[in-house]
């Protein structure tokens, strides 16, 4: 108590002089509508600026949990395209009525490491058996294929993507019906070759080329990219396709895994096949 005293018996005229600035420009801002104004227009300027700053921070802070629920809200309308189920009797239904059955569902994960400068590249997700993913099991984007499971443990899994040597997966050209193996020759990771089409057939420029769906890893119509260019193969009846990837992988970072509910019975099924013709 006695220093409090002593600090206001030494400082007692700025004190003063402070409580008495303080009622003037109190008055002054209150009786006077121009400096009123000037002051409440640069105080919500100030205050807008540190609100805005802020939200740009939280929006920062919140951009990973943001893009993880727009991936579940994506997984959520995917399942109901016609292309994530299998018709169980022919004719014109709805897709919630019971002669539908779901074929695939979706997962949704995050590389966390990735290659792309390699003969093969894989790629790393922070999702594993835990979440039902396992090997086999097709890897898409946004905007197309990323590749296939190739190794899975309990939280993580490791992709073998469309830039290894022999990823081979079923693709034919929209529209046209076309169809062969999609490749990829180590070189430009943003283009692909499309394997296995006749010269004879007429291969225009720019035609989407997307998954067939045979293969029971991805469902047909996934966008893989569009025909850049083509030549035909010297002594072998067939075309080069050159593929221009509409996925940039090498940047690449949320991604979907595709569980085929019905894959089993597929493979079953086609292991019955004999391995000579039926006669």
């Amino acid at each position: 108590m006695r220093n409090f005293l002593a600090f206001i018996r030494r400082f007692r005229i700025l004190l003063v002089f402070a409580f008495l600035q303080a009622i003037v420009l109190s008055t002054y801002f209150t009786f006077k509508e121009f400096p009123r104004s000037q002051y409440l227009t640069s105080a919500s300027e100030i205050n807008g600026q540190i609100l805005t700053a802020r939200n740009e921070v939280t929006k920062h802070f919140n951009l990973a949990k943001n893009n993880r629920n727009l991936q579940k809200e994506n997984i959520r309308l995917r399942n109901k395209l016609p292309q994530s189920f299998v018709r169980l009797e022919n004719g014109l239904v709805k897709i919630e009525d019971t002669l539908f059955q779901q074929q695939y569902e979706y997962v949704p994960a995050t590389l966390i490491k990735s290659t792309h400068t390699k003969r093969n590249n894989y790629f790393t997700l922070d999702v594993g058996k835990a979440q039902g993913v396992d090997r086999g099991m097709g890897v898409f984007s946004d905007k197309g294929i990323i590749g296939v499971i190739h190794y899975s443990s309990e939280h993580f899994s490791v992709v073998k993507s469309v830039l290894t040597e022999n990823i081979n997966i079923d693709v034919m050209i929209e529209g046209s019906g076309q169809f062969g193996l999609l490749k990829w020759n180590g070189h430009d990771p943003r283009k692909g070759t499309m394997w296995g089409v006749s010269n004879d057939s007429d291969v225009k420029l720019w035609s989407k080329v997307v998954t067939r769906g045979g293969g029971g890893i991805f469902p047909r119509g996934l966008t893989i990219g569009k025909v850049s260019a083509k030549k035909p193969v010297e002594g072998e009846p067939l075309w080069d396709i050159e593929v221009l990837y509409s996925e940039d992988y090498r940047s690449v970072q949320r991604v979907y895994v595709i569980k085929n509910l019905l894959k089993k019975e597929q493979e079953e099924l086609e292991a019955r096949i004999p391995a000579d013709p039926i006669e």
